[in-house]
């Protein structure tokens, strides 16, 4: 059994941990050569030059300022320091919302755990309970509501700090829901012009034989959204070109670094063999290898560029379609445009950042089929993964271990080794499952991407709805009843049938213990590797050595990251429910993810502030999907608290339980309907109000001129190319009137470039007269 002691070792091997990566940043981070790693968001903005490039040779790679190791803790206080204002100003509403993640956690449940250590603590603790009886027990067991005797009139201060602690955590997201939406609507009000403020994704546009694409999208909208449709850029599939330039880019590399070779040494050319990962093939000169190699690429490149132009099934019945206003965006984005639901589908356009741009090729009819194959290989996975689940909590015991390896009971019995016990017990549990995870978040952006998404915000989103049901079913559900069944299957043998629903009641908060460690694992040694950048530091020096010639390639070499919402967050929600669920039944839990939750804030403002890199802005779009898994941890803590007390013969107090649930769920819906909108809907009245004030303020805004390459597939602005130029001069030079065959089009209201109407878009094949 995992003791006071056990969960000593595991908090000191913990905080150790923790301790020695913030000692290693702290050195490291102050290290010149060091400098770009650390701090790669001021570079990217031209605001920090490399301490690097001017003294002796010795200071441009270590700092030889001793007085600054002293001060090696003086980035918390300065990661504080900006104001919040300044923050969203500095990295974006995302990243300052994603921060008040964990400012919420602390709100929540640090008034939680001064309640639950005063009232809750001292009524569980004046028992004998578990002294008493046959279960498998720790000394922290004696502190949770397993140690209350069956029956006890003592449940009912359980039952009161449930709807106590529930009313609190309502009443914070309420406030918190409040403030995040009022934030995003002045951030959206207050916001620069945008691209995707006028423009709307259009799906499914039905195909007609007598039109291309873009004349059927130009005229539908010249027809039913008459003196506000500006422009329009149809979609390309452009996939398979991107994949060729990818490839070129990568023999690119592999070329400057057998160049940059040999021009450190003359005498020796370099040489290659052409086989897997070079380790055995011919062997031939590796630069004429990588030169053949880039003038193939480049001569297929330029083949596929030429079938995007010439083939019209290259273009996908979709478009982005922009507007002369913010409002007439609005109108369009957030009604149906047709009599048939299924086509003309419309939405808010993703900022052009935020484009997934392989997955807008994919056409309308598959999107079903692939997320029904995805919600299938997502099951099967879900519960596949509980059997290494299973088998790792089970060996991650002493009672485990001596079972599958009988010849080390007595070496792990003797008292000399009982550090080796207690490291096993109070560590080995929440490493082992840590390790389980690591491949996971990458397998589940691989479904989302195959589902079709078309931004990266929303990939990251629903990777992270996966991520959380994941880990909710694997990591608390698979923990509790596997851990449940293998630590308590010595009682379940030696008791009576209806003694066992009892042991399992009681096994529930037993299993704190194995949480506790994994919060420490995952939790404070986590974020402190996280802040160390480990990986990444190696990699930049590594590139830096090989690769980096110029400027541009040490910047390609900082690599700063983003958040990473589709992880992150999901663990974030972990805490919110071992916290929920605990607070009544273990409240010993609860300081473990108080400081998880402080530690965590320090530590991802420093890397907001200075690392990170935000590929998009969503303007905190992702908030309704936190409140709504928060939510659903208080309704399962509810759930689970009902369930344990039914097996305490505590059955009069259960249907006071009851009324929690229901009352949650109401507060949900009223939260949904009094705030949700704000992420879902643009007000009009607020559109209204932006295109007024930048009227008044650029009344002779060349809008068209703007947004005409807003949304050109990024494959079509290569340095290389002049792409661009060649659409934009194509389209200026045809006819002022767009010819059709469709004699229903002919009372188009206004010919298309006097109406400023031209589209951007590559010239269609097909433009023959009526």
């Amino acid at each position: 059994m995992a003791t006071l002691g056990d969960i000593g070792v595991a908090a000191a091997i913990n905080i150790l941990s923790a301790f020695v990566f913030f000692l290693a940043f702290a050195i490291l981070r102050i290290q010149p050569i060091n400098d770009r790693v650390y701090f790669p968001k001021w570079y990217l903005r031209g605001l920090r030059s490399s301490p690097s490039h001017s003294g002796a040779f010795v200071s441009k790679i270590v700092n030889l300022d001793f007085r600054s190791y002293l001060r090696f803790l003086n980035w918390m206080p300065a990661a504080l320091q900006m104001p919040e204002l300044e923050l969203i100003d500095h990295a974006g509403l995302d990243s300052a919302v994603y921060l008040r993640i964990y400012l919420l956690g602390l709100k929540i449940f640090v008034p939680i755990a001064l309640l639950a250590f005063a009232i809750l603590v001292p009524v569980n603790w004046t028992n004998g309970t578990l002294e008493h009886s046959n279960v498998v027990f720790s000394n922290i067991d004696k502190l949770s509501i397993s140690n209350i005797p069956t029956g006890s009139e003592r449940f009912w201060t359980h039952l009161v700090m449930a709807y106590v602690f529930t009313f609190w955590t309502c009443y914070m997201l309420q406030k918190e829901y409040a403030t995040v939406a009022s934030m995003r609507l002045h951030f959206l009000a207050s916001e620069e012009r945008r691209p995707d403020q006028f423009t709307v994704l259009v799906k499914n546009v039905p195909l007609d034989p007598d039109e291309s694409i873009s004349e059927l999208v130009e005229h539908f909208f010249l027809v039913n959204h008459p003196g506000h449709y500006l422009t329009h850029q149809v979609v390309y599939n452009a996939n398979k070109l991107s994949k060729l330039v990818e490839e070129k880019k990568k023999m690119q590399n592999w070329l400057d670094y057998f160049q940059l070779k040999y021009s450190r040494n003359k005498s020796v050319k370099p040489s290659m063999k052409t086989g897997f990962l070079g380790l055995w093939g011919e062997k031939m000169d590796a630069i004429d290898f990588y030169t053949s190699k880039i003038d193939q690429l480049s001569k297929d490149i330029e083949a596929e560029r030429e079938k995007i132009r010439n083939n019209p099934k290259s273009i996908m019945p979709a478009a982005f379609v922009s507007f002369k206003t913010r409002w007439g965006a609005a109108v369009c984005a957030q009604t149906q445009q047709s009599r048939n639901p299924t086509t003309w589908l419309t939405e808010w356009a993703p900022e052009p950042r935020d484009v997934y741009w392989q997955n807008l090729a994919i056409p309308f009819v598959s999107l079903t089929i692939r997320r029904l194959i995805i919600a299938v290989a997502f099951f099967f996975l879900t519960f596949f993964f509980m059997i290494p689940i299973l088998f790792v909590q089970s060996l991650a015991n002493i009672e485990g271990i001596e079972k599958a390896a009988p010849f080390l009971k007595p070496l792990l019995e003797k008292k000399r080794f009982a550090f080796i016990k207690s490291f096993i017990q109070g560590f080995l549990p929440g490493i082992a499952l840590k390790i389980f995870l690591i491949l996971l978040p990458t397998i589940l952006m691989m479904m989302s991407k195959f589902e079709g998404f078309m931004s990266l915000s929303s990939l990251e989103r629903k990777s992270a709805a996966k991520y959380y049901l994941f880990i909710f079913v694997n990591v608390f559900l698979g923990s509790i009843i596997t851990g449940t069944a293998f630590q308590q299957l010595n009682s379940f043998i030696h008791q009576s049938a209806n003694e066992i629903p009892k042991t399992i009641g009681v096994s529930i908060p037993m299993k704190a213990t194995f949480f506790i460690t994994y919060i420490m694992v995952d939790g404070w040694a986590g974020i402190a590797g996280e802040i160390l950048r480990l990986k990444p530091l190696i990699i930049f020096h590594l590139k830096n050595f090989f690769l980096v010639k110029t400027e541009k390639d040490r910047e390609q070499a900082m690599d700063p990251g983003s958040l990473g919402f589709n992880t992150g967050e999901p663990q974030i929600q972990l805490y919110f429910l071992l916290g929920l669920v605990y607070a009544v039944v273990t409240p010993i839990l609860i300081p473990f993810i108080i400081i998880f939750f402080g530690l965590a804030y320090v530590v991802f403002r420093h890397q907001i502030i200075n690392v990170y890199n935000q590929e998009y802005e969503s303007a905190a779009a992702f908030w309704p999907d936190v409140h709504g898994r928060i939510i659903a941890a208080l309704i399962v803590s509810q759930l689970l608290l009902m369930g344990l007390l039914s097996t305490r013969q505590a059955a009069q107090s259960t249907p006071l339980l009851i009324a929690l649930p229901v009352l949650t769920i109401w507060f949900h819906r009223f939260c949904k309907g009094r705030y949700e909108p704000a992420f879902t809907i643009y007000p009009l009245q607020e559109a209204m109000m932006k295109d007024t004030l930048e009227h008044a303020r650029d009344p002779n805004l060349n809008l068209k001129k703007y947004l005409q390459n807003a949304y050109i597939h990024p494959i079509f602005k290569g340095d290389d190319d002049d792409e661009i130029d060649t659409i934009t001069k194509n389209s200026e030079e045809e006819s002022a009137l767009v010819p059709t065959k469709r004699h229903s089009r002919r009372n188009t209201p206004a010919p298309s470039k006097c109406s400023g109407s031209s589209s951007p878009s590559i010239p269609e094949v097909i433009q023959e007269q009526p």
